[in-house]
């Protein structure tokens, strides 16, 4: 079981995978915003980050920058899972280097299926350093 930080703006979607998450075997918090995801983190030290990159006040390249300048945070993997379309965000490997970004989802593209199985396979490469 990993604990995963879902930075998700739209309630209704966030509901929707917090479930689904929590059904395959996950503890998971929920943030809307940057600075919610940022105190969230600092509590739940999340083994996964799933992330919309349209967030309110902070964009999300700026929640990752500000995310990654913390050393306890710079190895969470990220899964982002956006309405922007993948080749705007693909397109800069700088930012998937630097950030750590392991797989950009399309949401209008994904299903949910598609999600879990992303975290399935990021969370097998990237097993918890937590005991339990």
């Amino acid at each position: 079981m990993s604990q995963v930080l879902l930075i998700e703006p739209d309630k209704i979607l966030a509901d929707v995978y917090e479930q689904a998450l929590i059904h395959d075997g996950h503890d998971v918090v929920i943030a809307s915003e940057a600075q919610e995801a940022i105190n969230a983190a600092d509590q739940l030290k999340p083994d996964l980050v799933i992330m919309e990159i349209q967030l309110m006040g902070h964009n999300g390249i700026e929640f990752l920058y500000e995310f990654r300048s913390y050393p306890e945070w710079s190895d969470i993997p990220v899964i982002v899972n956006s309405l922007i379309a993948s080749e705007e965000f693909r397109s800069n490997k700088t930012l998937y280097k630097n950030l750590n970004v392991k797989t950009f989802l399309y949401k209008p593209r994904t299903s949910l299926r598609q999600l879990l199985e992303e975290v399935s396979r990021i969370s097998i490469k990237t097993p918890s350093s937590k005991s339990v």
